[in-house]
């Protein structure tokens, strides 16, 4: 089974915990009349309809490539977070709204131990999920199980803020402290919200993921075979779980088609076995030229025409431009 199945399994799963707990969450508010397990609910809410959207996005990378979308569907993990980012920030506001409106019109409340033993519950979940969402989320390199499980424990720390403010409310009977650690953990939503939005729009846009692109370069680096004399032009794009990678490979201009082909598959492998079968790669050879002497590694090269100066190391830099005359 492919990973895009495999998150999107995952999501249905955790679908169907969420909209349990936004029932658990509601019934405590019924019982309870706080305002402060209100705006929990009312920012979980954000939390269901955005499950059902990642859900979708996910049921939507499974489809093959077609002929209408060559590279997939994936792309729609990023344009999923991008929608929960933007909720998070709206329901963050609609908490400050409620926050603002309970300091000005205080609401009575009754049965509140019951309602802090239900609200801790929730917590104590919410945060086990989302932590699952994550880890399954980086395994499968799903941008919009990250962004749920994150969204999941933010939920847990502002339910958390919640409880605190109901706690000190139980005892000291003061309604105003509910109202504050509410809008306190309204900014940290937003904050989280912004990250979520920004690194979906990064992906939507094909932004350079230089933390992968420093790995990847690293590992070429490392693993560098003698006629791989020099590799530029390396780019990096994500496909929802897919990476797509293409580059150029200078290799020794005299080296048969076959010989030549040899020397990408020995790169797409070394690819492979490190980054799994989520990645397509698109290598491009190029032939030496005289230049390339000073800079080529090769002891029994025959042809060479200078002498060997430099060995040039692969960095993040000088990988991915289109500098073939790194000698000069």
């Amino acid at each position: 089974m492919n990973t895009a199945k495999v998150s999107y399994n995952i999501q249905k799963k955790l679908t169907v915990c969420i909209v349990a707990l936004f029932v658990v969450k509601i019934v405590a508010w019924y019982i309870t009349h706080s305002i402060a397990i209100l705006t929990d609910a009312l920012e979980y809410t954000i939390n269901v309809v955005s499950c059902f959207i990642g859900l979708y996005s996910l049921r939507l990378s499974t489809i093959p490539r077609d002929e209408n979308h060559p590279y997939g569907h994936g792309k729609v993990e990023f344009l999923s977070a991008a929608i929960e980012g933007l909720l998070m920030i709206i329901s963050s506001f609609l908490i400050i709204y409620e926050a603002i409106n309970n300091l000005n019109h205080p609401h009575h409340i009754a049965r509140l131990d019951y309602g802090m033993y239900l609200i801790i519950a929730t917590a104590i979940a919410n945060y086990i999920l989302g932590y699952y969402s994550i880890q399954k989320g980086k395994k499968n390199n799903s941008l919009a199980l990250i962004a749920s499980g994150k969204h999941m424990q933010i939920d847990t720390y502002a339910t958390i803020g919640v409880i605190i403010g109901l706690i000190l409310l139980f005892f000291t009977k003061y309604i105003w402290i509910d109202s504050v650690v509410a809008l306190t953990f309204a900014l940290l939503i937003i904050i989280t919200g912004y990250k979520i939005l920004r690194h979906s729009i990064a992906g939507i846009m094909d932004e350079a993921d230089k933390t992968l692109l420093a790995k990847v370069v690293k590992l070429l680096d490392e693993i560098r075979k003698e006629n791989w004399i020099d590799l530029h032009n390396l780019r990096i794009i994500k496909y929802g779980s897919v990476l797509h990678l293409d580059c150029h490979l200078t290799v020794p201009w005299y080296l048969n088609v076959v010989d030549a082909h040899k020397e990408v598959e020995t790169l797409e492998q070394s690819i492979r076995e490190n980054f799994g079968d989520r990645v397509e790669l698109f290598v491009h050879t190029d032939a030496c030229l005289d230049f390339s002497c000073k800079i080529c590694t090769k002891k029994d090269c025959t042809q060479r025409k200078f002498d060997f100066i430099k060995k040039i190391n692969w960095t993040v830099k000088n990988i991915s431009t289109n500098d073939k005359h790194r000698a000069d």
